[in-house]
């Protein structure tokens, strides 16, 4: 069984919101999940868009499940937010190239 990781559609028309599951990746989109391990919302501001249970992805990619593109990009924005907030790249106390 060919597992992967991707987002499954809800909301109403016009005012989508998606979880992000793990699923059998023949199976339809809205179909039956193996687990639900985040949620994503696009018409969020930036910083609160999404929430995932990364301990949960990790183990689930560990065992071969495959992320599509769009969640793929959804970890990694998270992973660099956490890490730009931990060293505090907000863009204060950064030179300009014309300062330099």
């Amino acid at each position: 069984m060919s597992v992967a990781i991707r987002l499954k559609r809800h909301g109403t028309r016009n005012r989508p919101f998606y979880r992000i599951v793990v699923m059998d990746s023949r199976r339809p989109r809205d179909g039956r999940v193996i687990e639900e391990v985040g949620r994503y919302q696009p018409t969020e501001p930036e910083g609160a868009q999404a929430t995932v249970d990364e301990v949960r992805v990790r183990e689930w990619i560990g065992k071969g499940a495959r992320p599509s593109p769009t969640v793929r990009r959804i970890l990694n924005r998270q992973a660099r937010g956490e890490e730009g907030q931990a060293r505090g790249e907000d863009g204060e106390g950064q030179a300009s190239a014309s300062e330099q």
